[in-house]
């Protein structure tokens, strides 16, 4: 492993590092795309995994972050490692290093062999991805971050057989069923949906809930697709679409579209600027498409790559 520079530390980090941890994803978020793209959601988020790491430069300013996210203990994992720009570069080839080691772990500690570790970069972050790829990582795909701006946003009328409304976040029954219609959207994707306890502690782990933002179409009596929003955006006056699911047997009916513009119109309503979402741009369902037709513009794209681990990798 790629020693620290003297005088650097290493340590987990603590929920009273989080501003720290955000003005430093800010600045490598601005470095690498021009504008922060963290938010405080985000690293609460990150936090509650036990295995993130932080360095510290010789004098206690943290300078490096790295951390795993796989709250469902599945067979992958997806790492980050943040680090101030040009300061903050000596950490990311020792985060990186420690994470791999971590992976191992889980590797063994979880049961999966093998385990598939992803790692995002964009493209003009040429260290990390040096670093990744000595690491033995490969690329695999592209990810890109949507938005569009807001102005006065019509509400169209949903497609014939087609019925909108606001989820009923009180009635445990419909949030599982909201639930079961990601977890079985999502099953032709490669981005399998948590269960649902693990999905429902991320979502009262939010800072704030709007509650009025989420949606869903119903159609022959059934929950036919939708749409829930996080709150992360706000700070950046944006609203933010977290997952549209859409079943199989309603897709192409313009459901995904108005479940879409429904949220627009109350994003607008509210004085939001602008929406945004991410996607994976080798989604089978074609979604960039949709986001795309009604208006959504890429901000950028980052690279997604992947290694396997297993637990025989573990360092004696």
């Amino acid at each position: 492993m790629t020693a620290l520079p003297e005088g650097w530390t290493l340590r987990p980090p603590t929920v009273d590092d989080t501003p720290a941890l955000l003005a430093m994803t800010h600045a490598s978020d601005i470095a690498a795309v021009g504008e922060p793209d963290f938010t405080v959601d985000d690293v609460r988020e990150a936090l509650a995994d036990p295995d993130g790491i932080v360095a510290l430069d010789s004098s206690g300013t943290i300078v490096g972050w790295g951390y795993p996210h796989n709250p469902g203990g599945g067979n992958r994992d997806f790492i980050e490692v943040y680090v101030w720009p040009v300061r903050g570069l000596p950490a990311q080839r020792p985060l990186l290093a420690l994470l791999m080691d971590r992976m191992r772990e889980r590797a063994a500690s979880l049961g999966h062999d093998p385990y598939e570790v992803r790692a995002g970069a964009i493209p003009t972050e040429t260290p990390y991805i040096a670093a990744l790829t000595d690491a033995g990582f490969v690329f695999v795909k592209q990810h890109a971050r949507m938005q569009m701006p807001l102005g006065a946003v019509e509400t169209p009328p949903a497609p014939d057989g087609i019925s909108l409304r606001t989820v009923r976040a009180g009635d445990e029954p419909e949030m599982r069923a909201f639930h079961a219609v990601i977890e079985e959207a999502f099953l032709d994707s490669d981005h399998p949906s948590p269960p649902y306890e693990v999905w429902r502690r991320e979502v009262d782990a939010e800072q704030t809930l709007s509650f009025d933002e989420w949606f869903v179409a119903t159609a022959d009596g059934r929950i036919a697709g939708v749409l829930q929003s996080s709150n992360s955006g706000l700070p950046d006056d944006e609203g933010w679409i977290k997952r549209l699911a859409v079943l199989r047997p309603y897709r192409k009916r313009g459901v995904g579209e108005a479940l879409l513009r429904r949220a627009f119109a109350v994003y607008a309503g509210k004085g939001r600027a602008k929406a945004g979402l991410g996607v994976d741009l080798a989604n089978p369902t074609e979604a960039a498409r949709l986001y795309h037709a009604v208006g959504m513009k890429p901000l950028y794209q980052a690279n997604i790559y992947q290694i396997s681990v297993r637990p025989s990798d573990l360092r004696s």
